[in-house]
């Protein structure tokens, strides 16, 4: 069995404000993640190797936690612009969540004009929910047109984050916000349910590439922001397997709360559980000595 590839892309320069992260210093982090992952010396044939000219790609992004504790405009948009710069055209980029608000409330300005990035919320008059469920094994949800008609492609890009049930929230959890009631599946640590949505067609025949924004990380009593528990990690990771992604993020969350004295999540009895599952459903590795772990810093 072939590891999977995950890469950490670490800045070693100082960021005075990790909300508000230099957008050069995110493209030059994208970049080497990109090239790295991909084993190509020119980013704009890394992206290629991930995306078809001309495709309208989705990011999902993470915006509950407002301007405090969300994907960041200066990550998502230097990002959107760089996709759409290279291999695509602007206007079929979609930087996307559910809810409109909270992406003002986070930073973004709300823009479905030609020409330009597009981004707004599944709440968006143009988008909204599709009108019939989707059924498969324990999920019964209606998905964003977003994710389900509007984008061929899809990349997440959420902030790491510790959860109180589910462990860890990151690229997997973030697609939760595709869906009409994600608060139905948080019962026993959100497994199967997370595991469960990713395998629906409409995300895993979608989905590219995981980008885990680790810039800063809430290491304890997550997903809500608490400050004494939010470390600046200054990464990104990049993987094309999404449960290995999930699994190096997860790591860094305890290597962060060993270093402050805190419980490991399984001591606190909220390991998730469902990466373990997803790798019983064929979605990625989820055991350390399967994942190859390349780190490199700009």
């Amino acid at each position: 069995m072939s590891k999977s590839k995950v890469v950490i892309v670490t800045c070693s320069r100082n960021i005075p404000d990790l909300t508000r992260p230099a957008p050069g210093l995110v493209l030059a982090m994208l970049k080497k993640g990109f090239q790295t992952l991909s084993g190509e010396t020119e980013a704009a044939a890394a992206l290629a190797r991930w995306f078809r000219p001309g495709e309208t790609i989705g990011i999902k992004i993470n915006t509950i936690g407002r301007r405090a504790l969300s994907t960041s405009p200066e990550t998502a948009l230097t990002l959107g612009l760089w996709l759409g710069q290279t291999i695509s055209r602007e206007e079929n980029i979609i930087i996307w969540d559910r809810s409109s608000e909270e992406l003002k409330e986070a930073g973004y300005k709300l823009s479905t004009t030609g020409g330009s990035l597009k981004i707004f919320g599944t709440d968006h008059r143009r988008a909204g929910y599709q009108p019939e469920p989707t059924a498969h094994r324990n999920i019964g949800s209606l998905f964003s047109r977003i994710q389900a008609e509007f984008i061929q492609a899809s990349i997440s890009l959420a902030l790491l984050k510790d959860h109180g049930l589910a462990g860890v929230t990151a690229g997997l959890k973030n697609y939760f916000g595709a869906i009409h009631n994600p608060n139905k599946y948080h019962d026993s640590n959100c497994d199967p349910y997370i595991a469960e949505l990713f395998e629906t067609d409409h995300i895993r025949k979608k989905h590219r590439l995981t980008i885990i924004d680790a810039l800063r990380v809430q290491y304890h009593r997550g997903p809500s922001y608490h400050p004494q528990w939010l470390a600046g990690a200054r990464q990104l990771v990049f993987s094309g397997d999404p449960v290995a992604a999930d699994v190096v993020g997860w790591q860094l969350i305890e290597q962060l709360r060993a270093r402050k004295g805190l419980p490991s999540l399984e001591e606190e009895k909220r390991q998730p559980s469902y990466l373990l599952t997803a790798e019983k459903l064929n979605l990625g590795q989820a055991r350390l000595e399967n994942i190859e772990i390349i780190e490199e810093e700009v």
